[in-house]
């Protein structure tokens, strides 16, 4: 039996788990990353990485239909799926180098490919090693939670960790969940020629402020999507090429189906109790992101609960070595400026509080303000013109923004730096932005902000009044 010691052994070669190593080698920590499956984790080969390059096929397909305004007379793509397909598979091949255990036993890492268990509490066992720590990062993610339908069981079904390697396109594809992975696969798969029903027992894009998600919604309707809302999957029976989902709302049949109503948190093979490390359905874990139970233990990404989105992950990471590595105190991971996004077209994206959550905490006590894409030059220059952002405002501060339509991943950058450094409307209101950009949407909101009290206030009037009087 081999044993090691070192000062900092990540359990988990996904996105968090590769930022801590990363930042702690290359600090000067020794360094065990432990990897049992793929390195990269699920973003890079089931997650974000495939399902943005399956939504480029798709939105490149969607563009041949809908040049008729633009002088572009409209033709039927000819769709080759596996081609599709073979584009996921370069992107991922093409990333693959940076998160590679090569690159990471070049920085300084010492890489077991096996899974990895607790046995106590400042030791664990990989394969035929035994790894003793003075830190343990847990970030170990997630996988596709599969829920127990009667008949599920015995029917063939995809999750995220298979329909990327699906190479027969679908004819009719049914998808059991209306989260953003279920609604982001329900797009791609209909512009790329298959027919979609989406079944979802609460309200599709439940997380996300209902009237912003409105707009998403209609547009996949719109494009032929058939989103069933506020029924439960409770039958599933058939096999390859026939599957039929029966429900309160009626049956459905379709050739093949996608499971994605959620995910469940790695831990399962941790072995945690010998560890004595605290967890629910994850790893228990206070604002320092450490186990009460073993202060040896941190938990980052999926694994430490709350959002599941690799960019909280890295945030995550950063928490971590700041405090596993350079000891700093008092370092805490926080939450209200963490952004997401949703990449249909429109995409949608949402960071801080949602108007619910506003009146929750303030009453009446705070201000929404909006703006439309179709008063932005450059979205109507584009053809882009569906959609409008929503700011909540408390004291003159940002405390929320949603906005749903072209590009929104990108424009809420701006309102989470604004969450993140605590800045006022007057921030984004005195930011230069060039023209004709979608980035001026985020300034018109902002304007909109001040617009009644500059120009509708009495007040205001009669002192330009007197400043034009006595002007010299």
């Amino acid at each position: 039996m081999k044993q090691l010691k070192t000062d900092i052994c990540v359990i988990g070669a996904g996105s968090g788990g590769l930022s801590v190593a990363a930042g702690a080698v290359q600090m000067g920590a020794r360094v065990v990353l432990v990897e049992g499956h793929k390195m990269g984790g699920d973003c890079l080969n089931y997650g974000c990485i495939p399902s943005k390059s399956l939504l480029a096929s798709a939105r490149h397909a969607h563009a041949m239909t809908t040049g008729g305004e633009f002088g572009i007379t409209p033709v039927t793509p000819q769709i080759d799926y596996a081609a599709a397909k073979d584009h996921v598979a370069r992107v991922v091949e093409t990333i693959a180098p940076v998160d590679s255990q090569d690159r990471f036993e070049k920085l300084g890492c010492i890489v077991l490919r096996d899974w990895a268990r607790f046995i106590s509490p400042d030791e664990i066992q990989v394969g035929e090693t035994r790894v003793r720590a003075r830190r343990f990062v847990i970030a170990t993610g997630s996988s596709p939670l599969v829920p127990p339908i009667d008949g599920l069981d015995g029917v063939p079904y995809h999750t995220n960790e298979t329909i990327f390697s699906l190479r027969e396109r679908p004819d009719h594809l049914l998808i059991v969940g209306g989260g953003p992975i279920g609604m982001e696969m329900a797009q791609a798969h209909r512009r790329l020629g298959c027919k979609v029903t989406v079944i979802e027992g609460s309200r599709a894009l439940g997380h996300d402020d209902p009237e912003m998600a409105a707009i998403v919604l209609e547009r996949l309707r719109d494009e032929g999507i058939e989103i069933v809302e506020h029924t439960e999957a409770e039958k599933i029976s058939g096999h390859d090429g026939d599957i039929t989902v029966e429900t309160g709302k009626g049956t459905f049949h379709g050739s093949h189906l996608l499971i994605a109503v959620g995910r469940k948190v790695n831990i399962d093979r941790l072995d945690l109790l010998k560890g004595q490390v605290a967890h629910d359905r994850a790893v228990t874990v206070g604002e320092d992101l450490r186990s009460p139970t073993n202060r040896r233990v941190y938990a980052v990404g999926d694994c430490a609960g709350g959002l599941h989105f690799t960019h909280v992950a890295n945030y995550h990471a950063g928490i971590v070595v700041r405090s596993a590595v350079l000891g700093l105190p008092f370092v805490r991971a926080k939450t209200h400026h963490l952004p997401w996004t949703t990449y249909t077209d429109p995409e949608l994206a949402h960071v801080g509080m949602t108007e619910a959550q506003a009146r929750d905490k303030f009453g009446g006590n705070f201000q929404i303000v909006r703006f439309e894409y179709d008063e932005n030059d450059r979205a109507v220059a584009e053809g882009r013109v569906t959609g409008h952002i929503k700011v909540l405002v408390n004291r003159g501060k940002p405390v929320g923004a949603t906005i749903a339509g072209s590009q929104a991943g990108e424009l809420i950058a701006m309102w989470a730096m604004a969450l993140a450094n605590g800045q006022k409307m007057t921030a984004i209101a005195n930011t230069v932005l060039p023209y004709p950009t979608l980035s001026e949407i985020n300034k018109r909101a902002a304007g909109a902000y001040f617009s009644p009290r500059l120009f509708d206030t009495p007040a205001v009037k009669r002192v330009v009044g007197l400043v034009q009087r006595f002007l010299p």
